[in-house]
């Protein structure tokens, strides 16, 4: 495309090289900037009212001290020759990841070499998106998270968007709803290369039933795909559903399993996760796809930080692990207190008994529109559905990530707003 002129004098000197079509691709900005940007313009136009962020899901309570305690140790021992240490393994520390996989996948036979300790789950999906390479055809839950889909565009998989639907082109958006229980209806769903799947789901909080996951795992296995399976919320499971897609036998030959340490740790800012890939999963030459991971991690990655990995440490020690799942309860609490503002309301309410999210619907309104209207009258900052897809429209996720007393604060204003309005 040659430059334009009053463009090149409007901004300087251009180079010559050609912006990728597949950014051009992407639909506006990314979801939670956009939400952090009209947060901030709201706050400027109503300077002396609080505003409550139930939006976007960072933690809000303190690190438990057993665990700041091992990463200030980690810390300060690089003050001395001693306890001085450069690079680490690429890969994570070997006691780290031996350790995650003790605890979070015992009796699944995942072993610790096959566990890859990274800064964080959406930065591994991103190195994932790497490994599946520009060929493949992808599958998403709709609603999800918007990272599987906007990375697929940036990687080159997703097509043209269609304005008219909301979706991308060559993308299958299995739809998830409370009419099919929130679980796609496979029989329908178009065989494709790769299906992320997040459970417990983000946004809608819905946690798949060990029936699911083993429908889910021989559909994949009939149609020859990988499953890439997000369990950042897995901590927060109370009803007996599967916390890994690998309680599902045969899981461990279809499936890469993503999770995080920042919503049942509170690492939202110290920045710790893992990917879990199997020995037995291999490409359709037989190659095991843990090689190719391993040298993706190896060149695009220097290892997480060793007083992250200190504090992951002693997040699986037992005094650590029951002080997170205290912090989990918090949260679980306050999402019970959202949840049954709702309900009384008048509210359909889905989610927050497995997750920290809570997925309301208003019927035959626009999602924004509700954004908006909560934002405007009540000062809260709510997630719009349609954020996470063409299926989330008519609904709101709100965030149980807040102190206490801003979150019976939130319940006051969003009954004073919309008492009698759906009774």
């Amino acid at each position: 495309t040659p430059l334009l002129p009053d463009y090149e004098k409007k901004f300087g000197h251009n180079t010559n090289l050609v912006r990728s079509t597949n950014m051009e691709n992407l639909q506006g900005a990314y979801l939670f900037p956009e939400i952090e940007k009209r947060e901030a313009d709201h706050a400027r136009k109503y300077p002396n009212e609080r505003v409550i962020r139930l939006g976007i899901g960072d933690t809000t309570e303190p690190i438990p001290d057993i665990i700041t305690s091992a990463m200030a140790e980690r810390a300060h021992a690089l003050a001395t020759f001693e306890g001085y240490r450069g690079y680490g393994a690429e890969q994570g520390n070997t006691t780290l990841r031996k350790a995650i996989a003790q605890k979070f996948y015992r009796n699944t036979g995942i072993k610790g070499n096959e566990v890859f300790v990274s800064d964080g789950a959406q930065c591994d999906i991103s190195r994932l998106q790497m490994l599946l390479g520009s060929d493949v055809n992808v599958a998403v839950q709709d609603p999800s998270f918007p990272a599987y889909i906007d990375s697929s565009v940036i990687f080159g998989r997703s097509g043209k968007f269609e304005e008219g639907s909301g979706k991308y082109g060559n993308i299958v958006y299995m739809k998830c709803s409370p009419k099919n229980n929130f679980f796609p209806d496979l029989s329908n769903t178009s065989k494709t290369n790769v299906i992320f799947f997040c459970s417990p789901n983000n946004p809608t909080g819905n946690a798949a039933t060990r029936q699911q996951l083993k429908q889910l795992v021989e559909f994949a296995k009939s149609n020859g795909s990988i499953i890439v399976y997000d369990s950042s919320y897995a901590s927060y499971i109370s009803d007996g559903s599967p916390k890994s897609i690998y309680e599902i036998p045969g899981a461990k030959q279809v499936a890469i399993e993503v999770s995080s340490f920042s919503k049942f740790a509170g690492f939202t800012g110290v920045r710790l996760g893992w990917t879990v890939v199997p020995e037995e999963l291999h490409y359709s030459n037989g190659f095991p796809l843990i090689k190719d991971y391993d040298r993706i991690v190896c060149t695009c990655f220097n290892g997480a930080s060793n007083i992250s990995q200190a504090g992951g440490l002693a997040c699986l020690s037992t005094e650590g692990f029951q002080a997170m799942m205290n912090v989990v309860g918090y949260y679980k609490e306050n999402a019970k207190i959202i949840a049954n503002t709702f309900i009384s309301l008048g509210l359909k309410v889905y989610g927050g008994k497995n997750a920290p999210y809570i997925w309301v619907h208003f019927p035959g309104q626009s999602s924004w529109d509700v954004f908006n209207e909560i934002l405007e009258k009540t000062h809260i900052v709510t997630i719009p559905g349609t954020g996470f897809g063409p299926a989330g429209e008519e609904y709101i996720r709100l965030s149980a990530f807040g102190h206490r007393e801003s979150i019976l604060e939130a319940s006051r204003r969003l009954r004073s707003l919309y008492k009698w309005k759906y009774m």
